[in-house]
């Protein structure tokens, strides 16, 4: 019995010091999001490799990305053959762009996983999904370099209304309807006069907004960090181009439009409406983050995704929110790509990451849990299944559109129960614009555009938020425009679009 006993001891420390190897063995796979308020990540990565340790043969590590220091990492990570990074997210707007990137030799192409372990991914997101993610490499083919997340697949940029604080002055929404952007003035006057020199009513991402006031769109391929072409759409039918200009790219900063948006935003910038902080590259978006989160604003601008006012960040502000949509929601190759997790080219466990990915985009278990955090911790769920959140909600806020798979998700209690089903719903009515597929090789005017993204850098954030005149600045930036290569970069995208178009 002894000796019985003492076999079975020995069997159950060799069986242990085995397990404990096994674990020790599996490679750290890490990744990099984008847009996260992360500050206590441990209950979470504990419970997910716990569960992908046999599924992905890797255990994980998070690189929490903000909206204000994920464009610097991610870019130097990637262009530096950082290892220790293996998966970050791009997409078609972030500094690390997805097309560019992929062409650059950037990403690892994907196809040969997807063959091998791809199956359940493919089941759970749409071809067209896939197909988006499908674009040219550095050997002038076509490959796999992301797996695309399903999310919101339509854009809609929305008025982003404080109806707490526009009741208080009393005003309604249709009065900022019919009032519109140039009429906005005598709102906002009342709003500083209530709230003191220190409340700024208007509180814009300056790219967005002036993509609001002018109905133009992001053309996939263009400088990601500061966009330099218009494609301008009829804000009556999103089908259609503007009747003015038509199918045509154009030098974003030298329309009328332009030159009356921002015209405006100066009068509202020296009328003490836009905060200073927006106006600077290093605090415009911590500065609109945390300003949203205290409700500290009447009028704002938004990239909606349906839903949005029924989550955590937006209920937390404490005021009653409404998103005033400027046209219907459309379907551009931007939004396509518009959030997508790839692979690093100088990953070392590349495989070991895509299995992870496709498990994180398949799999709703690991979805909820790397989005929501762990039930009982960050979450509950009511009588009905509905998932609420928790005090501890606060510390674990990834941005959940860009992580993956959306509709994975369980629906929560402030989004009502079949949220999901109309937010796939939602997204079925996105209208094609008219260059849908169309991305801008911009490679034989790769300088060009290196340059020009120099230029438009010193100019168009100052501009944009109204911090300088435009009656002496916008002149000395269209002539440095024009002298970083502007004619050869339109000539060149604007022959791609005509090729792309058939004509």
């Amino acid at each position: 019995m002894k000796r019985f006993l003492s076999l079975l001891l020995t069997l159950m420390l060799v069986l242990g010091l085995c397990g404990f190897a096994q674990a020790e063995s599996l490679p750290t796979i890490t990744i990099m999001f984008h847009g996260s308020n992360v500050t206590d990540d441990s209950a979470v990565l504990e419970k997910v490799n716990e569960y992908i340790a046999d599924k992905v043969g890797a255990k994980l590590e998070v690189i929490w990305g903000t909206w204000g220091d994920f464009d610097e990492k991610a870019a130097n990570a990637l262009t530096t053959g950082d290892s220790e990074v293996d998966m970050v997210f791009t997409c078609s707007w972030s500094a690390d762009e997805f097309n560019t990137y992929a062409k650059n030799g950037f990403f690892e192409p994907l196809d040969e996983y997807m063959e091998k372990f791809g199956a359940d991914l493919k089941a759970a997101l749409p071809e067209a999904l896939i197909q988006a993610a499908t674009v040219e490499g550095p050997d002038g083919e076509k490959h796999i370099y992301a797996v695309n997340g399903f999310k919101d697949t339509a854009t809609q940029n929305t008025w982003d209304i404080n109806v707490t604080l526009l009741t208080e002055l009393g005003y309604t929404l249709d009065d900022v309807r019919n009032l519109g952007f140039f009429g906005w003035g005598e709102i906002f006057a009342k709003a500083k006069e209530l709230k003191g020199d220190s409340f700024y009513p208007f509180l814009v991402e300056p790219a967005v907004a002036e993509r609001m006031v002018t109905n133009s769109i992001i053309v996939t391929g263009d400088s990601g960090s500061v966009n330099l072409l218009s494609y301008y759409l009829d804000p009556a039918d999103v089908t259609k181009s503007d009747a003015k200009y038509g199918d045509v790219l154009l030098n974003k900063f030298a329309t009328e439009e332009y030159a009356a948006f921002v015209k405006q935003m100066r009068e509202y910038y020296l009328a003490g409406y836009i905060d200073p902080a927006l106006a600077v590259a290093e605090t415009s978006n911590d500065a609109r983050t945390n300003a949203q989160k205290d409700g500290s604003y009447l009028i704002g601008t938004q990239s909606y995704a349906y839903g949005y006012e029924y989550s955590p960040e937006v209920i937390s502000r404490g005021v009653e929110v409404v998103f005033e949509p400027c046209t219907d929601p459309y379907v551009d190759t931007t939004v396509s790509q518009g959030a997508m997790v790839a692979v690093s080219s100088a990953s070392q466990h590349p495989e070991e990451s895509f299995k992870f990915l496709a498990l994180l985009n398949s799999d709703p278990y690991l979805m909820t849990l790397l989005n929501y955090g762990v039930e009982g911790v960050h979450y509950t769920l009511d009588e009905n299944g509905l998932v609420v959140f928790t005090d501890e909600r606060a510390n674990y806020s990834p941005w959940t559109n860009g992580m993956g798979n959306v509709t994975l998700l369980p629906d929560t209690q402030a989004e009502g129960a079949g949220f999901r089903e109309a937010f796939k719903n939602f997204y079925a009515s996105g209208k094609a614009v008219p260059i849908l597929g169309f991305i801008f090789n911009n490679e034989p005017v790769a300088n060009e555009m290196a340059a020009l993204t120099n230029v438009a850098a010193q100019y168009a954030l100052a501009l944009n938020s109204g911090a300088v005149d435009p009656e002496t600045e916008l002149p000395k930036f269209l002539e440095a425009l024009t002298a970083a290569g502007m004619d050869a970069y339109l000539a060149e995208a604007n022959a791609q679009l005509n090729a792309f178009l058939g004509k």
